[in-house]
Parts: structure tokens; C-alpha cells; sequence
């Protein structure tokens, strides 16, 4: 049976499936996303969404969706499917879908009498293309193909409305046509392997309307316009491409390409850690000036800490080192630049904060943990030092090494940790002082660094400095943090501390070097176990601590309001697995074990064969936010990483 494929009765129950979305990426940039029964549900769908560096960082929505019609005795059957006003579905042609199949390539089967046709979509690796190709499995009478595209030339955060602007325009090219419908845009070709006859008859569809959108409290509706659409016969057996880029295609290579594209996915999701891996290499971004991890579709771009957590599950889990190196390249040269400078990055967002650093060493940590400490050593020693001296000589503007050993951080008018909610201009935690999980990987790097560098004698006076650091810190952390209930407090500033129950404390119990002995890990993992954990990760803020908001609705106030204060992320369980397993050992994998039981029901669910943002902390934690997140899956992959080791 296959691992990701959904029949006719859960396909037309729009109940059911519209909330289902797939994601298709280039691995630059580009991506291709909607629901499974091809119904646009939030401004950022669309077949071909692209960036275009030359207007903004944003992506935009060049193609948003394309109606087929099957035609038969000059009656006409159309398998589009659009929302507008008053839950109005037209022209419903999710009820001639028989079955849905994601394991290798996104495939619906139709049926229209005895038409059985089926539709596979490919994204072009690194490039602004999707093909999609259309086998006629049976049909006892002459059958013609019709293709409508709702264009849209906008921004992907943006709606459209009819205008005169648009430039109604186009000109033909090797079975087909390409227009630009505003000026900075690329054009966009569309085509066939086969010659298709276009007909001229433009249109704007009004008041398609998007249901997520409208969930969240955006404006929800826009007009689509239809240039026209394309004719096309096709025969019993036979196979059309369609293509839509931005580079016009050559119609007699595009089966070879399509076929290409089909060889070079080796991996179907045909299990949850196939899922997963798919899903990972999803976030891969790779331009000119470098190769990145974006943190999540489909808005969001990319962030250093996110890059720097998603980093070795996203790579090493998957035994993918060369992208690993990578994106680190690329990553360590901007950081270098930083703190050289002081100049951020235009490709890497966020890279001033002041624990950026702290994660960077993180990631270089798992690495010697895979590699080792002497490739480590020779690949990154030289980073982790520059990064340690940077912050012990007061270099960055908000990361300031206190006489105790510990690290203080101004966040009372700006967020400075991954807790980052704002509204009106203002933390909604503002986290401020000596903040739990930046101290636990300050006292890491120290002492991770020592161990690196133990044997080299000309870095010796160095590694006494770090150790001497590093001993001082483990008391000042002990002595501040933990509490007389055995968990930790989230933050100190001056006489402020905050008692909540947290998921920060857990990034001292997961790290090899802690200040915490192992009876002080076992008393504040019982806490997490107790308060924080759920089946789709660890809870931002415990039930039994005030302000708990389990649920992500709302407007984007409301949301704002709720985000860090009690909904659960997955990517925590990577933390969680790693202190749970060094308090119980192998006894504890098991229980691990049943808790990703969890995260493999999501491959079915929000994002087919992804993991959500984040999820309501309370029953039935239903998936909110970003479909598809780097750091959830990356840390999701480590989990299942570890838990292998275990059982070998």
C-alpha cells in the first residue's frame, strides 16, 4: 500500500481535504504549492511561485493555478476548482478525482465517464520551471484537452485586483505563448510538447477567495486574470507536457526533461524517514553568492538561527555532509564579516542577535559529534576561536560577558532570542539579563572548545582562559538558574526573574557539557516531561504558569499574543530526546520512540510529507503557522539519527 496516497471518498470531501497542501521546490528559491485537490487556499499558493531578486526578496506568484477541461462529444467537463464568495466552489471539479498519490511526483487520477486521465507535476531542479504532464489511461471517444492559466504577476504576500495596468499582450513561441503582464517582471513562457491551438479570450475571474487567508485575519480576495485558454487533442495512451517558466522551453526536449527530473528522485516518500529527507532538501537554497537553508515555506526566508539549528538535521542526518559545508561556507563568511565589521548580511536575515554566535558553535559541535574532533578541528577550530575572542573581548553590540562568566543581553526593547513575538513594536516576552539557553550553549562552546583544542600546545594559555571562563559560569549558572523546584529559571535581570515553566531550560539539559550533574537534569527533565511535553513537541509555556495560550488563531495580534505562550515545537524534541537519553540511556528509547508517533501521523496531515510550524498546545494539537519548517524537520531527523545509534 502506498505511504502518501488518499482515495476518491477522503479526496471529494473538501472538509477534509483542503486543510492537505504540497510542496514542490527548485532548491532556489522557486516552489510550487496548493492543496491536494488543487484548490488555492492562501495567497502564497500558486503552481509557480519565483523569487526575482530584481524587485524585491520577496517571492511572487507568476502562474497561479491552471484549469483543465476535458472535452467529449462537445461537452465539456472542467476539473478546476476555485473558492468565491458565500462558499461558493466552482466549477467543482474535485468530484471527478479518483485517487491522489504524493510518494514520488504529485499525481491525481480523474475519471470523467470513461475518461480515466492522469496529472503528475515535476518542478525543474534549479530552475524557474514546472512541468506537468497529462497521460489519457483510457477514453472510448475522441477527447480534446483545454488549459486556462490564472495569472497573477504579484507579490505572493500581496492580492490582485483588476486593472488597466495589465498588459494584455503576448506573443507566440514554439507551441505556445509568453507574456509579461507588468513591467519588472520576467516573462513567462508557457508551452507544450505538442502543438496546442491558443485562443484569445481574456477574462478576469473576480473574487476568488483564500480560507486560510481569511482564518488570519488578511484581506482574502482577489481577481485572477485568464488570458485565454489552450486546445490541445490528445489520443488513449498518449502523454502532453505543459510547461511554465521563465526561460522559454524546447517543446521536443520537454519529455526528456521530464523524464530527467523523474530519474533524479531517488527517494520516494515511501516512509516517514522519506518524508522527511524529501522535506529537508526542500529548504536547500542555492544561489550565486551562496547556498543557504530557507527556514520554512511558504513565507518565510532566510534566518540565521533557524539555518544554524535546521543545519546538521537537514545535512548530516541525512548523510549529506557536502551541503552541510556548504551552507556553512557560506554562513561562517558572513558571520566572519559581521563581526569584522559590523555590516549584516543581504542574504542572511537576523545575523545581529546576540546568540547567533552561540548556535553557529552549536552547529559546529554536531559536527565534530559526527566527524569527529579532528576533522572538526581542521575544518572549523579556527572559526569556534575568532567567535570565543570575539565575545570575550566585548566585541558584539549586545552580548556582554559579565565578571561571573555568564552572558547578559539587553532584550527589554527589541526581541533578541528565538521567543520573538512583537506587537506594536514590542517584545511580547520581553527576555532580558542572563537568559537560560544562552548561557548553557556560552558554557558549551567554552568547554567544547577546550576539548578541541587539548592537545595543541601553542593554544594552550587559550584553552586555560576558556576552562577558567567555563568553571566560573557553571557556578554563576547553577547558583542563578536552577530553583528550589529542580527546574530552571528562563531569565534573570537584576532582581527580575522569570518562574515560568519554559522549554529553554532544556537546551542545558541536551548539551554534553552542562553545568547541571546528572540528578539536577533528571529533577528539571521531569518538570519538561510533566508540563511542556505533547505529541508534536514541547509546549512554550507550561498550563500551570500564567498567560498560557495554547491556541494559534486569531488575527495576527491574537497570534502574536499566543505564539511563544504555550503552543508546542517540534524542533525542541531534539533537545528533549538528547537530555532524556542521557538521563535514562537505552532505557529510554523506547518511550522516544512512541513519542515520534507523533510527528509520522503529520505526514498525512497539514503539509504532505512535512512538519508544521508549530501546533496548539492543547488536544487535538492541530498544526498552525509556516506548512513546512526547517528546524522541526532537521531536529526531527537528529532524533531519529540518535534513536538509530542506540539500536544498533
Amino acid at each position: 500500500m502506498s505511504y502518501l496516497k488518499f482515495d476518491k471518498n477522503l479526496m471529494i470531501n473538501l472538509e477534509w481535504s483542503l486543510p492537505k497542501e504540497m510542496l514542490r521546490t527548485n532548491k532556489s528559491g522557486a516552489y510550487h504549492c496548493t492543496t491536494i485537490v488543487d484548490c488555492n487556499t492562501r495567497k502564497q499558493h500558486g503552481l509557480l511561485v519565483i523569487p526575482i531578486p530584481e524587485l524585491d526578496k520577496d517571492n511572487h506568484v507568476m502562474l497561479s493555478s491552471l484549469d483543465e477541461t476535458v472535452i467529449q462529444h462537445g461537452a465539456a467537463f472542467n476539473l478546476g476548482l476555485h473558492k468565491y464568495k458565500g462558499d461558493c466552489f466552482s466549477p467543482n471539479g474535485h468530484k471527478y478525482i479518483r485517487e491522489f498519490n504524493c510518494e514520488s511526483v504529485p499525481q491525481t487520477m480523474y475519471r470523467v465517464g470513461g475518461v480515466i486521465l492522469t496529472k503528475e507535476k515535476v518542478f525543474v531542479s534549479h530552475e524557474n520551471r514546472i512541468l506537468i504532464k497529462y497521460t489519457l489511461v483510457d477514453a472510448h471517444s475522441p477527447t480534446i484537452l483545454q488549459f486556462r492559466p490564472f495569472l497573477a504577476f504579484r507579490n505572493a504576500n500581496d492580492l490582485c485586483v483588476e486593472n488597466y495596468v495589465l498588459d494584455q499582450r503576448y506573443e507566440e513561441v514554439p507551441n505556445g505563448i509568453s507574456c509579461c503582464l507588468y513591467q519588472g517582471y520576467p516573462r513567462l513562457y508557457m508551452q507544450c510538447n505538442k502543438e496546442p491551438k491558443f485562443v484569445f479570450d481574456p477574462h478576469w475571474y473576480k473574487g476568488i477567495e483564500y480560507i486560510k487567508d481569511q482564518e488570519r485575519g488578511y484581506p482574502y480576495q482577489e481577481d485572477l486574470y485568464v488570458p485565454g485558454y489552450f486546445e490541445i487533442p490528445i489520443k488513449k495512451g498518449e502523454s502532453i507536457i505543459f510547461s511554465a517558466g521563465t526561460v522559454e522551453a524546447k517543446p521536443r526536449s520537454m519529455t526528456r526533461l521530464y523524464d530527467e527530473e523523474l530519474a533524479n528522485r531517488h527517494l520516494c516518500r515511501s516512509s516517514f524517514y522519506n518524508c522527511l529527507k524529501n522535506s529537508a532538501q526542500q529548504f536547500y537554497f542555492k544561489q550565486k553568492k551562496g547556498h543557504y537553508l530557507l527556514a520554512g515555506y511558504p513565507w518565510f526566508r532566510v534566518r540565521a538561527r533557524d539555518q544554524f539549528i535546521a543545519l546538521p538535521g537537514c545535512t548530516l542526518a541525512i548523510d549529506d555532509e557536502q551541503t552541510f559545508e556548504d551552507v556553512m561556507s557560506s554562513s561562517e563568511k558572513a558571520l566572519r564579516h559581521f563581526m569584522t565589521t559590523g555590516e549584516l548580511d543581504e542574504n542572511i536575515g537576523e545575523l545581529d542577535l546576540p546568540d547567533i554566535p552561540l548556535w553557529a558553535i552549536w552547529t559546529v559541535y554536531h559536527y565534530a559529534k559526527e566527524k569527529g574532533m579532528e576533522a572538526c578541528r581542521e575544518k572549523y577550530g579556527r572559526f569556534v576561536c575568532d567567535i570565543l575572542d570575539y565575545i570575550i573581548k566585548g566585541k558584539h553590540p549586545n552580548l556582554f560577558l559579565h565578571d561571573n562568566g555568564l552572558l547578559y543581553s539587553n532584550g527589554k526593547d527589541r526581541v533578541i532570542s528565538w521567543m520573538n513575538a512583537v506587537v506594536d513594536g514590542r517584545p511580547v516576552n520581553p527576555r532580558s539579563g542572563y537568559l537560560v539557553e544562552f548561557n548553557a550553549l556560552w558554557y558549551n562552546a567554552l568547554k567544547f572548545a577546550a576539548a578541541l583544542y587539548a592537545e595543541d600546545k601553542e593554544l594552550a594559555s587559550k584553552v586555560e582562559q576558556w576552562n577558567a571562563i567555563a568553571d566560573k559560569a557553571g557556578v554563576s549558572f547553577v547558583n542563578t538558574f536552577l530553583n528550589d523546584y529542580g527546574y530552571l529559571i528562563d531569565y534573570v535581570d537584576g532582581s527580575m526573574s522569570d518562574w515560568s515553566v519554559r522549554p529553554n531550560m532544556l537546551i542545558a539539559l541536551a548539551l554534553d557539557y552542562s553545568p547541571l550533574d546528572k540528578r539536577q537534569r533528571k529533577r528539571a527533565l521531569e518538570v519538561v516531561t510533566r508540563e511542556l511535553l505533547t505529541p508534536k513537541g514541547i509546549r512554550t509555556l507550561s498550563p500551570k504558569s500564567y498567560g498560557y495560550n495554547p491556541t494559534y488563531v486569531g488575527s495576527q495580534t491574537e497570534r502574536e499574543y499566543a505564539y511563544h505562550q504555550g503552543p508546542a515545537r517540534p524542533w525542541l524534541m531534539g533537545a528533549y530526546a538528547e537530555a532524556y537519553l542521557k538521563v535514562f540511556g537505552i532505557s529510554g528509547v523506547s518511550f522516544l520512540e512512541r513519542m515520534l508517533i507523533g510527528f509520522e501521523d503529520e505526514m498525512s496531515q497539514t503539509c504532505i510529507g512535512s512538519i508544521s510550524e508549530l501546533f496548539d498546545g492543547n488536544p487535538p494539537f492541530a498544526g498552525r503557522g509556516a506548512i513546512s519548517y526547517a528546524a522541526n524537520v532537521g531536529e526531527i531527523l537528529r532524533v531519529l539519527k540518535l534513536l538509530k545509534k542506540y539500536n544498533m
